[in-house]
């Protein structure tokens, strides 16, 4: 194990892609085994110590930011320890890059379906913040697809958690660690948004697995160093297109035409008990004119006069290729797209030229802020189906209303969009930071969350408090303290609530 206290040597470690500033801290641990990660705790709980858990930094709201304390990387617990093709199961170390796991599963033959933005991610990170990306449309979220978890506790006690062994009971889950202690713990009781993606808090409702509250807690609960997760068959091959339209209604309307055939089909998987339609999307993702002209400089096949862009896959196999390019194709004449600039592709080597563009997008956002010299802000609601037209129109009259430049895209299959401000100068930014804050009182408002896949984290920390209230964030401290009594995993994560 390494440990660190020169400046030069942690540094890179104090910051995410946040770009919060202020981060220090005193030491930094770079273990290589859940045994040294217990160490770490042991010493640091009995010293009320802060502990930070560093993956690999990619997230955007803080959370990997220390304000004090030991930092543990754990960048070299990076072993995938078994791919079994029998069982269809994976089991890896927290420090696995999400890339690596990917590319190595699908040379078995199988697959493994969550893909946030950032692939460079670590499994531990997508583990802890319940990650999810643009394939959440019909696989949902990280949490589906763990069976098991290794987890190390604030005092450094461990904890093995497999689906299914502890449900919830009258609102209050009982863990039993390794050395045979009970922890039992009060779940929060408000009710969880009507939404399809969140991560704004702890899980909860009348029947909660073990695992899904650590699912999502943010490094708050304890350090998850082990993971066994669900994979599934290698699909044959794909259908993907970038579609062009002219009138945004008209791409509305194919949206919500996709998504009801999509939700139909699984709902009636076998073809012969199909309605109607045989597409059903894998991603949904959404562009809006000033995103397309935003990218337009490295993607110049782009039509000059579009509204916006829709991006979608589909699986495919050989048997029914045919039939659903043709179904595919009746959706895109009857929605009037522009078929003729539109860009299609069934091979893997064009699906992921269209890949790239879906991920250019932020990248080249990313380029001007740091022109700008600024913060980017960038939002991460997401709203129920019922609401989620008046709020893409409720972005889009203020964001124009203020002058700013911005652009929107994302999940809409989940009616889940980011609107991204970019500041030129802190006049601007202001504006943008006020800006915000009416887009978060706006999403609650329409029963939304505040945060659809980025997390909490310590960036959000204080709209959690508006969206739930002191009541349920009480609620919330209540349960950690069950877990990490001395308050010292991931302090400023979620809420700050006086440890």
């Amino acid at each position: 194990m390494q440990v660190k206290t020169a400046p030069d040597e942690i540094q890179a470690y104090l910051i995410d892609a946040s770009n919060m500033p202020g981060g220090h801290a005193e030491k930094l641990f770079v273990p290589e085994t859940a045994d040294e990660v217990a160490e770490i705790l042991r010493a640091a709980n009995q010293n009320s110590t802060p502990v930070t858990i560093s993956g690999a930094r990619t997230g955007t709201v803080g959370g990997a930011i220390p304000f004090g304390g030991y930092v543990i990387s754990l960048e070299r617990l990076n072993k995938i320890k078994s791919i079994d093709r029998g069982s269809r199961a994976a089991v890896v170390e927290a420090g696995v890059i999400l890339q690596d796991l990917q590319r190595l599963v699908e040379s078995e033959g199988l697959f493994y379906p969550p893909d946030p933005t950032e692939w460079s991610c670590q499994i531990g990170g997508t583990i802890a913040t319940n990650a999810s990306g643009a394939r959440s449309f019909k696989y949902g979220a990280t949490r589906g697809f763990v069976k098991r978890l290794g987890v190390v506790l604030a005092d450094g006690d461990t904890a093995t958690i497999r689906r299914g062994e502890i449900i919830s009971e009258n609102g209050f889950l009982e863990v039993k660690t390794d050395t045979g202690r009970v922890i039992r713990a009060k779940l929060p009781t408000y009710p969880q948004p009507d939404v399809r993606k969140n991560t704004s808090g702890y899980i909860s409702g009348e029947s909660v697995d073990a695992i899904d509250l650590f699912i999502g807690s943010e490094g708050t609960l304890g350090v998850i160093v082990e993971a066994e997760l669900e994979l599934f068959t290698k699909p044959e091959s794909f259908f993907s297109g970038i579609v062009f339209f002219a009138d945004e209604h008209d791409l509305l309307d194919f949206v919500a035409a996709v998504r009801d055939a999509s939700f139909a089909n699984r709902q009636f998987p076998n073809p012969q008990s199909r309605i109607r339609n045989p597409v059903g999307a894998s991603l949904i993702e959404y562009f809006d004119d000033r995103a397309l002209k935003f990218i337009s400089e490295k993607f110049p096949d782009v039509p000059a006069d579009a509204a916006g862009a829709i991006f979608f896959e589909q699986e495919t196999t050989s048997e029914n290729e045919d039939e659903l390019l043709s179904a595919w194709n009746e959706f895109l004449e009857r929605h009037n797209a522009d078929v003729e600039h539109s860009w299609f592709t069934t091979t893997d080597a064009d699906r992921e030229k269209l890949r790239e563009f879906r991920h250019a997008l932020p990248v080249t956002v990313n380029e001007r802020i740091v022109r700008n010299k600024q913060k980017k802000v960038g939002t991460d609601m997401a709203v129920p189906d019922r609401n989620f037209a008046s709020f893409l129109r409720f972005y889009k009259e203020k964001l124009t209303a203020s002058g700013l430049e911005y652009v929107i895209f994302g999940h809409i299959g989940d009616n889940h969009l980011h609107a991204n401000m970019i500041p030129k100068n802190d006049e601007e930014a202001t504006i943008a930071r006020h800006l915000y804050g009416r887009f978060i009182a706006q999403s609650i408002m329409l029963g939304g969350t505040i945060s659809a896949e980025h997390g909490i984290g310590k960036h959000k920390s204080k709209y959690l408090y508006v969206q739930y209230g002191e009541r349920y964030v009480n609620e919330m401290a209540e349960l950690k303290r069950a877990f990490d009594p001395k308050g010292i995993l991931g302090r400023g994560n979620l809420f700050d609530f006086g440890f």
